[in-house]
């Protein structure tokens, strides 16, 4: 039923639709609105389940690792420095193949200090072995929601799923919420094969000497390169389930003939349709939305930039030193084809800064470049920076 509900009210009741067993909660903004309604929901007796104030963002990935190992569905929310904090838990979740759902509301990295809008979070934990999910809207959020319990406990992975923080968590939209059972039908109730049972005693996580641990490595990777049939599976069959599909691996918009795309993560990629859409006299360009950034879709980013001339890369984040984080996954997946567009990388937006609709023009006008540009924090005023520093 559609309501009118903010991005994290929204994001609770999805949570509570996939009945989870635990809930482990430590506030940080702007992720705090999430886990305050999941503990109403609590109280209020809509949602049955263990939910578990606790002292720090280490200690929330904590509890739902071992509440996951222990065979309950478990869920966590967090954001920011919260995540850096989680991060040695992170790769034990993943290592150990413990299936739960973690929403990141994105929110820049201190320091300096910003408590706005950017993808530096979960970018900095893209390699603990984690399927990663980026959403464009709030009926994305909440429908990816769904779908990632319903991945990770197909592929023993743990799903983190991605929304801007403020952009989306603290917006109020029209949301279609699905019923209860829709969503039960979707949703199977959670087995988890190698549960810890003391009547079946058996080891998680043990220590692996090296004649095995490069095999348990292999193994985790491949893992996460087979879930990419599973994240469109499971997309799917929401679709045929609910209605809706949130877009798989990765979604492809606009002229079947323009040789110009522009490929990005999340919210931003609305501000681009609304431009484009107003844009009747600027060069025709393609939307490429990376809705699963881990895993990353080579075979289908290969298939979406087909016939393109140059390709514009806009990122949230970047790594210091060596610039930007998809730019460069993007050229090495593109590194075998013979016909590759010409990449373009640019960071917007970093610690929340406005993305005007005027960026879209400004954007495109980079095909027109004599040489890519390999890498340019694109709406940075280099007049407010020490010459030293430009």
């Amino acid at each position: 039923m559609m309501q009118p509900l903010e991005g994290s009210q929204a994001l609770a009741r999805a949570v509570a639709l996939c009945r989870p067993q635990v809930v482990a909660a430590y506030p940080i903004t702007p992720q705090t609105h999430i886990v305050e309604n999941i503990s109403k929901l609590v109280a209020d007796g809509v949602l049955n389940c263990e939910f578990v104030s606790v002292e720090s963002e280490f200690s929330a990935a904590s509890v739902v690792l071992g509440a996951a190992a222990a065979g309950s569905r478990a869920y966590t929310a967090t954001a920011s420095q919260g995540i850096l904090l989680m991060n040695e838990v992170l790769y034990n979740i993943a290592g150990s193949r413990i299936p739960l759902v973690l929403t990141c509301a994105n929110r820049a990295v201190s320091s300096p200090l910003s408590i706005w809008n950017d993808q530096q979070d979960s970018m900095a934990v893209r390699d603990a072995g984690w399927i990663q999910l980026y959403c464009a809207d709030n009926q994305e959020a909440v429908d990816t929601t769904i779908q990632a319990f319903r991945i990770a406990e197909a592929t023993e992975l743990p799903v983190m799923v991605c929304v801007d923080g403020f952009t989306l968590t603290h917006t109020l939209e029209g949301i279609d919420i699905p019923e209860v059972a829709e969503v039960d039908a979707f949703l199977p109730p959670f087995e988890f094969g190698r549960k810890l049972d003391p009547r079946n005693p058996k080891s998680l996580g043990t220590l692996l000497s090296p004649d095995f641990y490069p095999e348990a490595r292999h193994s985790h990777h491949m893992a996460l390169e087979k879930a990419q049939a599973v994240i469109e599976q499971v997309d799917a069959d929401f679709a045929a389930a609910i209605g809706r599909r949130s877009g798989g691996l990765l979604t492809v918009e606009g002229p079947e003939d323009a040789r110009i795309g522009i490929l990005t993560l999340g919210s931003v990629i609305g501000t681009f349709r609304e431009a484009a859409e107003e844009g009747t006299d600027l060069p025709a360009a393609k939307l490429i939305k990376l809705r699963s950034f881990r895993p990353f879709p080579v075979e289908a980013l290969k298939a979406a930039v087909a016939g393109l001339t140059d390709l514009i890369v806009v990122e949230r984040a970047l790594s210091p030193g060596a610039g930007g984080i998809v730019g460069a996954e993007v050229r090495a997946a593109m590194s075998e084809l013979a016909d590759a567009p010409r990449v373009h990388n640019v960071a917007l937006g970093l610690g929340g800064r406005d993305i005007p609709m005027s960026s879209y023009a400004e954007l495109l006008a980079l095909a027109e470049r004599d040489a890519p540009l390999r890498f340019a924090v694109f709406d940075a005023d280099l007049n407010k920076l020490p010459e030293e520093d430009r």
